[in-house]
């Protein structure tokens, strides 16, 4: 059988590229270098990008549209509050400083500024994408069986 025949499908090893953008096609997130997994494995990619390129080629490119629930989740108000700017240390009075901040259980959380008006500055610990849909640009780079170590190491061996 020869490598061109090879479709996406479970227990195939799948390297890809692929890259996030947002609606406006700014790159969030982006990987050159080939990513390896097992389709149907153990490995989770983002936002059900296994299911769209299942049953491609190698060599094909597939685009998808990721909504909020599946990219990094929808934006929750409950991490975000708004404070006087006096208030806050003076490093930290611009749009886009990240700030850490500890809650009464003792978790680190990093907020980012994301507005200042009127003597106020908001915080907002979301991920900067919740709440966003994405765009994903996949380019499928190489299909073939995994070697029996690449199983093992995926736990399906």
């Amino acid at each position: 059988m020869n490598m061109t025949d090879q479709t996406i499908k479970n227990e195939k090893l799948v390297s890809l590229t692929y890259s996030i953008c947002d609606q406006s096609g700014g790159v969030l997130e982006q990987s050159d270098l080939p990513v390896s997994y097992i389709h149907g494995g153990r490995t989770e990619l983002i936002g059900g990008m296994d299911r769209a390129i299942a049953g491609k080629r190698a060599g094909d490119s597939v685009r998808f549209e990721l909504g909020p629930d599946q990219g990094m989740g929808p934006h929750d108000p409950n991490l975000t509050f708004t404070d006087a700017i006096d208030n806050v240390p003076p490093q930290f009075r611009h749009v886009g400083a990240e700030v850490q901040m500890q809650s009464e259980s003792g978790d680190v959380k990093t907020f980012y500024v994301t507005k200042i008006e009127d003597g106020q500055l908001t915080l907002d610990a979301n991920h900067p994408l919740a709440g966003k849909d994405l765009r994903v640009e996949v380019k499928i780079r190489e299909i073939r069986d995994p070697t029996p170590q690449e199983l093992m190491q995926d736990g399906m061996a």
